[in-house]
């Protein structure tokens, strides 16, 4: 039996997944689960990158210890951030998108290159944490001076394992700097910014071994959390998908990329796949439900919320994409000051949320069906939202489309899909 690992790490939590073809069938085990979160440093929002590459190695020898040989292991996490380097160094702290560093680097960029600029080049939608900005933003603080390497997340962590810096192509594509037809960094874009041209190297498909660990052969897969989950569903046709985590990605597989103007107006992404486009939008997710838990009701488990949000009559909604629900100091307050009417309990937050998320995946499909010419009957939902009953009813009323529900770790299958077909 041959055995693959995929190391899954999202912005609230990561997991180690077995994984093994056992008649023509995929077989999982969850070996191994840690938690994540953004760590307050010095007035700003940070990564610990040590505790998570700690986590890394404890998760692979989990998996070690409970099956003998396995093949290969690759890593996947969200996009747009980054470790700098100075040789073998790391450039410390590691910044979390959700921090407010770029405020003054974004009016900086779009003067050396304005956005409808970036966006014929890119195809990727603006977003205040997008790497470009991030990266801009070290370039006029002075952090890149000395700078020999700037490796996306998972890349660094697989770096510390095999000692191998490799640059993946979909996680890179995230960033706003990758030119969305010749797939190579835009040679215009980083001379327009004054970036510096060593840091850009050419980037590697998924599928592409990188090094070894402990015996283990380390494997890129598509290292954007969202492009692996793509990869993951079990999809009839080229429907629109929902990967419903900390953030909904909300998309469609495209043959080319989409940067016209009714994109760039509309705000989608074009981001790499894996043989295909994914034209998509970021949609906060279950980051607004995560946080109002935390400061709400952090012990009340997530049936009895569920419960009180179905018993609420509350009706009021919020712009779900708001940047004020972006990193607030109190989600409450963020809601609060959002409504016109005041919610009265719990329940009534927690409606509030899923019905605004229905409403915002409603006017995303309505602008993508618009956008790509096409008209869809049923929308997939993979991720640990797809568990939400409330929500997914809310979205089939929202949008008049079939719900497929598969709460199925639909990231993982796709970072082990891809080591199956390197081995195969």
């Amino acid at each position: 039996m041959k055995y693959y690992l995929a190391i899954d790490i999202g912005a609230s939590s990561g997991r180690h997944i077995v994984g093994w073809m056992d008649h023509g069938v995929l077989q999982t085990d969850e070996v191994y689960r840690f938690p994540n979160g953004v760590i307050p440093q010095d007035g700003h929002l940070t990564w610990d990158v040590e505790a998570l590459l700690g986590h890394v190695k404890q998760g692979i020898a989990a998996a070690k210890e409970k099956y003998d040989a396995i093949e290969s292991l690759s890593i996947d996490t969200w996009g747009v951030d980054y470790v700098l380097l100075q040789g073998d160094t790391a450039v410390l702290p590691c910044y979390a998108y959700r921090d407010s560093r770029t405020k003054t680097a974004i009016p900086a960029v779009h003067e050396r290159i304005p956005f409808s600029e970036l966006y014929r080049r890119t195809g990727i939608q603006f977003q205040s944490f997008n790497t470009i900005y991030q990266l801009y933003s070290d370039k006029c603080a002075g952090r890149l001076a000395g700078v020999t390497d700037f490796l996306m997340l998972p890349e660094y962590l697989m770096y510390r394992l095999t000692g191998v810096k490799a640059h993946e192509y979909t996680d890179a594509t995230t960033g706003g700097m990758v030119n969305a037809q010749t797939g190579a960094y835009d040679e215009t874009i980083l001379a327009a910014l004054e970036l510096p041209r060593h840091l850009f190297c050419p980037l590697q498909k998924p599928g592409t071994v990188i090094g070894t660990y402990e015996g283990i052969k380390v494997v890129l897969c598509a290292t954007h959390d969202t492009a692996s989950a793509v990869e993951g569903i079990p999809m009839d046709g080229d429907a629109p998908y929902i990967s419903s985590g900390t953030w909904s990605l909300l998309g469609v597989k495209t043959k080319q990329p989409l940067t016209d103007a009714a994109s760039e107006k509309t705000n989608w992404s074009n981001e790499g796949g894996v043989g295909y486009n994914r034209y998509q939008k970021n949609i906060m997710g279950m980051w607004l439900v995560n946080r109002l838990r935390a400061e709400l009701c952090p012990d009340t488990p997530w049936r009895e919320i569920d419960l009180a949000a179905e018993a609420s009559t509350f009706r009021g909604t919020i712009d779900a994409n708001d940047a004020a629900f972006l990193a607030p100091d109190s989600m409450k307050d963020a809601f609060d000051a959002a409504l016109s009417a005041q919610p009265q309990t719990t329940g009534d937050y927690f409606c509030c949320a899923y019905r605004s998320l229905a409403q915002t995946y409603k006017n995303a499909i309505s602008e993508l069906q618009e956008n790509t010419g096409r008209q869809y009957d049923k929308v997939y939902i993979v991720g640990g939202g797809a568990k939400n009953q409330m929500l997914n009813r809310l979205t089939a009323e929202a949008t008049g489309k079939q719900v497929i529900a598969l709460p199925i770790e639909a990231t993982a299958i796709g970072n082990l899909k891809i080591q199956m077909e390197v081995q195969a």
